[in-house]
């Protein structure tokens, strides 16, 4: 990749880490989204350790070698993100954009016995049997073994359901990968909201959440230019988020 095209990776992951905290996704000075700026998934950006996302600009984020000495690398990250999107870029190359968050609804669903997310509607029916489920929480995941076994749970798939913990998704993208973090905690909240009227759901037929969910994966373009208008939101109301 090119220094133009680093230049341009930043922009774009900081403006992610921007917009989360707008929309009240951010865990205090926890979580980390990361962006490899090589095709191997060797080296990539990510958040400095314990930066709030609101505040986070283009030039703040580390550049990651994973062909050099541990500790050279992990001395400006929190453990859990190196032990995590470390291994994801490992095991994952092609999974460009990796996001990881605690949003209130999307881990809400992963306390549940049944973490499914069943298909109620249009939102819901993009996830459609399109999770991967981890239902072994065992703690901080700040070891390379844990961050090695989350990333060997993706297999074919683009979202994990960490259970008791939270949600990650890869994408080839940021954009995309942020569209499809926006919708999935969408369709969290609103599964938790049927949920809590007490009322039987009424689930779409097989037949229709795989047509639904198809007819997502054709919509690249519309995930990417949601992002896209997104950042227009901040170039004029939080310009120095580029800097």
């Amino acid at each position: 990749m090119t220094a133009l095209d680093e230049k341009a990776a930043r922009i774009n992951l900081a403006a992610a880490f921007r917009l989360a905290a707008r929309l009240g996704m951010h865990e205090a000075v926890a979580n980390h989204f990361s962006l490899s700026v090589s095709e191997d998934g060797s080296r990539f950006l990510i958040n400095p350790k314990w930066r709030h996302f609101s505040r986070i600009r283009a030039s703040d984020l580390v550049l990651v070698d994973t062909t050099k000495p541990v500790s050279t690398i992990t001395q400006d990250l929190d453990p859990t993100a190196w032990a995590i999107h470390g291994q994801l870029h490992r095991q994952h190359p092609k999974a460009h954009a990796a996001l990881h968050l605690h949003p209130i609804y999307s881990t809400t669903i992963s306390t549940l016995s049944d973490p499914t997310i069943y298909p109620i509607d249009q939102n819901t029916a993009r996830y459609f049997r399109r999770m991967a489920f981890d239902t072994h929480y065992g703690g901080m995941a700040d070891s390379e073994a844990e961050g090695a076994r989350l990333a060997s749970l993706i297999k074919d798939k683009t979202r994990l359901m960490m259970g008791n913990h939270g949600v990650l998704v890869v994408a080839p993208t940021i954009g995309e990968a942020f569209d499809d973090m926006y919708t999935l905690e969408r369709a969290c909240q609103l599964l938790v909201t049927a949920y809590s009227t007490g009322k039987e759901l009424s689930i779409l037929s097989d037949e229709i959440a795989e047509k639904t969910a198809r007819d997502w994966e054709g919509y690249t373009d519309f995930s990417i230019q949601h992002f896209e208008e997104l950042k227009l939101i901040l170039d004029r109301e939080e310009p120095d988020y580029a800097e």
